[in-house]
């Protein structure tokens, strides 16, 4: 294919130029995927971008609203069963139809990927999925579960004609990588492009553009380089330094909006000699992390108005709790903790550290908005109230793998963790079942508890919330667990929400997504 050998050609660098197509999108991702496996990474940018070539049973547009994909109804049939109804004639990229066993080799694949730094079972654990006919599944729940759809918009159902005995490998190689989506997958070169091609036999709104090549570019002002000189079409994560710049250029199509991502620190609350906390003279010392004293005093020594106006260049909200206001289950109550160095010394001095100590902040470099500004600012804060703290950045690649298991017996590495949550369900449930229900690999809860925070009563009303079908007194369930997870326990610290901005060139306009997640379906032209 013409298209093809100009593509091998053409993307050894950034600068590339497939101008003379003109139904070719060119875009350029802060962030690759870790992996073409729709199923190996609970991850965003895996996630945003399995929705190019896999399906879901029920989909999820740019403000989190339920729209049906693969399923075309949902119901609950009674209190512990909820039946979906499959779209009939769909195929897959081969030409194999869709059918119910696809969804039920899915379900118990998707729990199961070897080596998968976060997977997808705390969205399938405790459910049952059985084959009514080909095109009807019904899910068992031991107690109600009015959660359900929004469970599955985040699991891209896979090919089990494809799938079967396929690793991760296979799918990053393309060999398994056969999905229901509006576009095929053609190649994948870490580091350098992923490569897509119109499916002109999806079900759905036939996709805008014949073929997308997505070239990964770590850096900010690359990236905008990239654009101007018109290398690429479109970019995600406009750093905030420049988006108001760029708004005075004619020739670019700006899009921001706020999304449902909160900037968190995980703490290590499980060990008492953590790997990377030590006495100022370098010596042991009894984990102070895990005295709420001492969490607390690190909240009100991080200057969040100053993270947000410098860091973050007022592109930014500052946070208090797990999901900013607007979304269900957030609390009324809570307010971001007030920059207090003075109220900081007297926690710690209370908690018998008013010495300090040292620590190690750890963070990733790639994934989100000035990820490693951020960590770096967090150690600037820390010293002045006597935590003596040193950065280590990387890419995400490896931070999320040594995050969730690179300690021994593949437990979390880091004492210290600056990470990041967007939550999939469109409300708090979401964070708090991952982040802060205790661990529990078994039931799928806590998958991204990394801090390994426990509390037995947030633990039970977490539970109550996710049985209780009726949305307000849901909604007020998860408040509750939020103010004693959050607010009492400081068992993760908030820093700020992200606002993410993305950028075209003129004539182009895309819809700005809550779950921060770059789809070209979402991308149209003038």
């Amino acid at each position: 294919m013409k298209f093809l050998r100009l593509l091998c050609i053409g993307l050894a660098s950034v600068s590339f130029s497939l101008s003379a197509y003109a139904e070719d999108l060119r875009v350029g991702l802060k962030s690759e995927p870790s992996s073409i496996d729709p199923h190996y990474h609970n991850l965003g940018p895996n996630n945003g971008f399995s929705k190019h070539i896999f399906g879901a049973l029920v989909g999820s547009d740019e403000n989190q609203q339920h729209f049906p994909d693969l399923a075309v109804s949902w119901k609950p049939i009674d209190d512990t069963t909820w039946e979906f109804k499959l779209r009939q004639g769909v195929k897959w990229h081969d030409g194999s139809s869709f059918t119910a066993d696809d969804v039920l080799f899915t379900v118990e694949r998707a729990q199961n990927v070897p080596n998968s730094p976060s997977s997808f079972v705390t969205y399938l654990k405790g459910k049952t999925f059985s084959k009514v006919d080909d095109h009807t599944v019904h899910v068992k729940t031991a107690a109600p579960y009015p959660l359900m759809p929004n469970d599955l918009t985040t699991v891209k159902i896979i090919s089990a004609k494809a799938g079967k005995d396929a690793s991760t490998e296979d799918y990053n190689s393309g060999k398994a990588t056969i999905g229901t989506g509006p576009y095929k997958f053609v190649e994948w070169v870490p580091g350098d492009r992923i490569v897509l091609t119109r499916n002109d036999s999806y079900y759905g709104k036939k996709a805008v553009f014949d073929n997308v090549i997505m070239k990964p570019i770590k850096s900010g002002p690359a990236r905008i380089s990239a654009l101007l000189a018109g290398d690429v079409d479109f970019i995600d994560s406009v750093p905030p330094l420049d988006v108001a710049r760029l708004k005075q250029d004619d020739k670019l199509q700006l899009s921001s909006g706020p999304s449902n991502r909160v900037i968190y620190l995980h703490m290590d609350q499980f060990r008492e000699a953590s790997p990377h906390v030590q006495a100022k003279d370098g010596g042991a010392i009894k984990n102070p992390l895990m005295d709420v004293r001492v969490r607390k005093a690190i909240s009100h020594a991080i200057n969040r108005d100053a993270i947000v106006a410098r860091v973050m260049e007022g592109v930014a909200v500052k946070a208090g709790q797990l999901l900013p206001a607007g979304f269900h289950g957030v609390s009324e109550k809570m307010t971001p903790d007030a920059y207090d160095p003075d109220a900081a010394k007297k926690l710690m001095a209370d908690a018998g550290y008013g010495d300090g100590f040292k620590m190690t902040v750890h963070g990733p470099n790639d994934r989100y908005i000035n990820d490693a500004k951020i960590a770096e600012a967090l150690a600037q804060m820390l010293t002045r109230v006597g935590i003596d703290a040193s950065v280590e950045t990387m890419p995400k690649s490896v931070y999320f793998k040594r995050a969730s298991g690179g300690g021994p017996d593949k437990s979390p590495e880091f004492s210290f963790m600056v990470l990041g949550w967007g939550a999939g369900s469109g409300e708090a449930s979401s964070p708090l079942k991952a982040l802060l229900h205790t661990y529990d690999k078994s039931k799928g809860l806590g998958a991204a508890n990394r801090g390994r925070h426990s509390d037995a009563a947030v633990d039970a009303l977490i539970k109550k919330a996710l049985a209780t079908v009726d949305a307000d007194a849901r909604g007020k369930l998860l408040a509750e667990a939020t103010e004693k997870a959050v607010g009492e326990n400081y068992g993760v610290i908030p820093l700020h929400y992200q606002v993410n901005t993305w950028a075209a060139k003129s004539g182009y306009k895309y819809l700005p997504r809550t779950d921060e997640y770059t789809v070209v379906m979402g991308l149209s032209k003038d």
